[in-house]
């Protein structure tokens, strides 16, 4: 038995660290490649391996701007949009959990045709699951690839919080498909975890043609989107493309009981530009980009799928809608029929809100090569595509 003394004068953080440093080194000589797990290591710190643009940056706290204090009536608002105001202008948290090669690098990231971009939550351990066994399963799919990543904050406190990111750890380390912040993955957090996203997409995956964007809740029928996207004249992802469940002519919820509750001291206008619901969309690599570059200069909105379109907005661009796209669910005209037919199902391109057991049965019913449908549960072709 024996144990370390560290010199006179340092403190033990710092000796931890000096200790630290070269068996980090050795692991990641013996592990290229491997994805990265980091916790926040200071100010404008970064962790290297030998993978090109293999990095991960972590910031220190955001500090609360005080002149929000001059806010009339901020003491009426609830709590959630107080810390929201408060915090508004902080862009940039430590990543936990980092794929810096997920793309192939940044050279290669044009290989990948439709990267699927989930927003999960740490808890949701069952949907994932399914997810990487169905819709998001990540393949090559009509001569092109599908990859796959969730990206999430972190829940809870204590020994709780401890515990789900220890769960995300060990599926990253199995499945290398979790991109995770330090940021409390709440509802109101949800367009600042796209945001961080985004930027991590252009530091690492630059030239990907085409992303769903979407809960780990929805039914996405990725086979038929890549044929979509292959259909597409002219555009293979460098041009601007948005398209899902297009909402127009709405504007912000002044009624605090509402979970969309916008108060006049976050946004002044009575009016959102046309979005897309934010259950599922599909976008080119290009349209991301552009949203990134024009979310600098759009102060954050806590409805994520309101700002993407006011991103889209200030470039002078919009979306489009598409039949495919059901995020508001799938209607079926009779009480008489079951609604998780997979005949209605067969030519969509995603429906929101599904529960795993239904999902995981979905996606199975209509990849059976004996499924057998009439027209009249069909969507027409032309509908589609």
């Amino acid at each position: 038995m024996f144990r370390f003394l560290k010199p006179r004068g340092v403190k033990t953080g710092c000796f931890l660290l000096l200790l630290g440093t070269p068996l980090l080194f050795v692991w990641f000589l013996k592990n290229p490649g491997k994805t990265v797990v980091v916790q926040n290591m200071g100010e404008d710190s970064q962790v290297k391996t030998p993978k090109n643009n293999s990095y991960v940056r972590s910031w220190p706290s955001c500090q609360q701007n005080t002149s929000v204090q001059n806010i009339t009536d901020l003491n009426t608002l609830p709590n959630n949009i107080q810390d929201f105001l408060y915090y508004r202008h902080c862009r940039h948290f430590p990543m936990l959990l980092d794929l810096p090669d997920k793309c192939g690098g940044p050279d290669k990231s044009a290989e990948v045709f439709l990267l699927l971009v989930v927003k999960t939550s740490p808890l949701n351990y069952d949907r994932r699951e399914v997810l990487r066994k169905t819709w998001a399963k990540e393949r090559l799919h009509n001569g092109v690839w599908i990859r796959r990543v969730f990206i999430s904050g972190t829940s809870d406190s204590g020994f709780e919080k401890m515990r789900l990111n220890k769960l995300l750890e060990l599926e990253h380390g199995e499945h290398s498909d979790i991109l995770q912040w330090d940021i409390m993955d709440t509802f109101y957090n949800l367009t600042l975890k796209q945001m961080l996203f985004l930027e991590w997409m252009e530091r690492n995956c630059p030239n990907v043609r085409f992303l769903l964007n979407g809960d780990d809740d929805v039914f996405a029928n990725t086979d038929n989107m890549v044929e979509f996207l292959q259909s597409l004249q002219d555009n293979d992802g460098g041009k601007h493309l948005f398209i899902g469940h297009v909402i127009q002519n709405v504007g912000p919820i002044r009624e605090s009981y509402s979970k969309y509750f916008i108060p006049v001291q976050v946004q002044e206008s009575e009016t959102y530009p046309p979005y897309c619901g934010g259950g599922g969309f599909l976008l080119s690599g290009y349209t991301a980009s552009v949203i990134y570059n024009m979310s600098k200069s759009v102060s954050l909105l806590p409805i994520d799928d309101v700002y993407m379109g006011m991103c889209l907005a200030k470039a002078g661009l919009g979306p489009t809608s598409h039949i495919g796209v059901k995020t508001a669910g799938l209607y079926v005209p009779s009480s008489v029929l079951d609604r998780y037919d997979p005949c209605f199902f067969r030519d969509v391109l995603l429906v929101h809100r599904f529960l795993p057991a239904h999902l995981y049965l979905m996606w199975h019913q209509i990849n059976d090569p004996n499924l057998k449908c009439s027209q009249k549960k069909r969507l027409q072709p032309h509908q589609i595509w």
